[in-house]
């Protein structure tokens, strides 16, 4: 049985609605055959800076309160009751990752491991400190993306929703994948407001 405190959600991984993953593949393969490097690195400017405009419009003493929120297209149901500080926890979780990946893509290895959204969820107990980590979170990804000589690689490393990805999938995914958080942290921010 759940409580207000402990609402009933989907176990972490158990990934979208089979409808909605479809539609997110085609319209993330269209991304990829449309995108650049350069749209790439602007989505991921637009949404970091966004999301910073976002968690500076909610008090300091509410971004660590979790709000049970309606699932926006893209979340995961077991996301749905996260904190302001929980979100920027789990992109930096996210980033840091990113960085890894499309770093060892563009030098021809593949990372050890496999890619699991059940494995970047983050802590109920992060503080402040987050959002600085987050702020360089994303200064590594724009480096990563930026700096790579070459992003359409041969080796590709598989997401779990998107299969196979080169570095340039993974450079697309990242501003795409912080848009998704941006919606969540605006309900979150929303819901104190209640």
């Amino acid at each position: 049985m759940s409580t207000p405190a402990e609402p009933l959600l989907a176990p972490p991984g158990a990934g979208l609605p089979l409808v909605e993953l479809w539609l997110a593949r085609l319209l993330f393969t269209l991304r990829r055959l449309r995108g650049s490097r350069e749209m790439f690195v602007a989505r991921f400017e637009q949404e970091q800076a966004a999301i910073r405009e976002i968690v500076a419009s909610c008090p300091e003493s509410k971004r660590g309160e979790q709000v049970l929120i309606e699932r926006p297209r893209g979340l995961e149901d077991s996301s749905r009751n996260w904190s302001v500080w929980m979100t920027l926890d789990h992109l930096r979780i996210t980033n840091t990752a990113l960085v890894r990946v499309i770093t060892a893509l563009t030098h021809g290895k593949v990372p050890p491991g496999k890619a699991s959204t059940a494995a970047v969820k983050p802590s109920a107990t992060v503080t402040a400190s987050v959002e600085g980590e987050f702020e360089r979170s994303c200064e590594g990804v724009l480096a990563a993306i930026s700096e790579a000589a070459e992003l359409r690689t041969q080796v590709r490393f598989a997401h779990p929703w998107f299969g196979p990805l080169d570095a340039f999938g993974w450079a697309a995914m990242a501003g795409t994948h912080m848009g998704v958080h941006r919606v969540q942290i605006q309900s979150i921010v929303a819901g104190l407001s209640q």
